[in-house]
């Protein structure tokens, strides 16, 4: 049963989820790095991340709406980097753009999602589409495909960033890059929302092709994905290439692989001229 909430109800009832969320894996990181169990601490910090997953994931059963879950994405790297300075008393100058840009980024997304948030009754339509499609198989997927795997993904792509508290660590050109790279793409984003928000408003139901939405069919997946290897570049300014770069790898993967096909045939499907649109405009830039 969906729980029609105003919006001004439903964002507190996530917000208490998400704060209890955060409390539990708070909470398990402090006992896996204690002196009882000594565990690695990025280990704990995974698990702890896996903890709070699951706790967000059981909430949306209750609530039978998996989006729940959406504010995950933006909320989690920005608090995780956070607890990680002060766990690691670390405040270079790498650690510091890291943080000013993973909570400019969080904010924006944050900020996007309140704005298209709905309330609890409004489910986003993936979720919707697997629920009708695959019933029998739709627990499964909501859990491993829905919840863990955008959650594992995050967490890889964070890893370059959690590698780079290192006291010895120093900024040079090649940081400030990253770090600039890191802010344009979340102010990408941030353009993106607007345009379309705006152009939805004038123009309901129609293929949006005004601004960043002109030269490319995607700039907001464009912006995540680039903000993503910002990280990476951020941390291969200091370590080197590495093995690392498969968190960024795997993220631009999510996107090209299955986010950006199931937007694709659901606005060939809905929005008059889109095949024209797609015909005529680069998928990413």
């Amino acid at each position: 049963m969906k729980h029609n909430y105003p919006k001004g109800i439903s964002v507190a009832v996530l917000t208490a989820i998400y704060l209890l969320a955060a409390l539990a894996g708070i909470l398990l990181f402090r006992y896996l790095t204690s002196d009882e169990t000594l565990l690695n601490p990025i280990a704990a910090l995974f698990c702890a991340d896996v903890l709070a997953t699951i706790i967000v994931w059981l909430f949306g059963l209750i609530f039978e709406n998996v989006s729940v879950y959406d504010p995950y994405w933006s909320v989690f790297p920005p608090v995780a980097f956070l607890i990680w300075a002060f766990y690691m008393q670390i405040w270079s100058i790498p650690v510091i753009l890291l943080l000013i840009a993973a909570f400019y980024w969080g904010w924006r997304l944050t900020r996007n999602w309140v704005i298209t948030f709905k309330g609890m009754a409004y489910e986003d339509w993936r979720y919707t589409k697997y629920r009708s499609q695959k019933p029998i198989l739709f627990h499964l997927i909501n859990f491993f495909g829905l919840n863990m795997v955008p959650t594992l993904v995050v967490f890889g792509a964070m890893l370059p960033g959690l590698m780079l508290f290192d006291a010895y660590a120093s900024a040079n050109i090649f940081t400030w890059f990253g770090f600039i790279v890191c802010i344009a793409s979340a102010t990408i984003q941030l353009i993106a929302d607007k345009q379309i928000h705006d152009f939805r408003e004038q123009h309901p139901g129609e293929c949006c092709n005004v601004g960043l939405w002109k030269h490319g069919r995607h700039p907001n997946y464009f912006g995540e994905i680039q903000f993503w290897w910002g990280i990476w570049i951020i941390y291969a300014s200091v370590y080197g290439c590495d093995w690392f770069i498969c968190g960024p790898i795997a993220m631009t993967a999510l996107f090209l692989c299955i986010s950006i096909p199931l937007m694709e045939q659901r606005q060939l499907a809905n929005k008059p001229g889109y095949a024209e649109y797609r015909a005529h405009t680069r998928i990413l830039i």
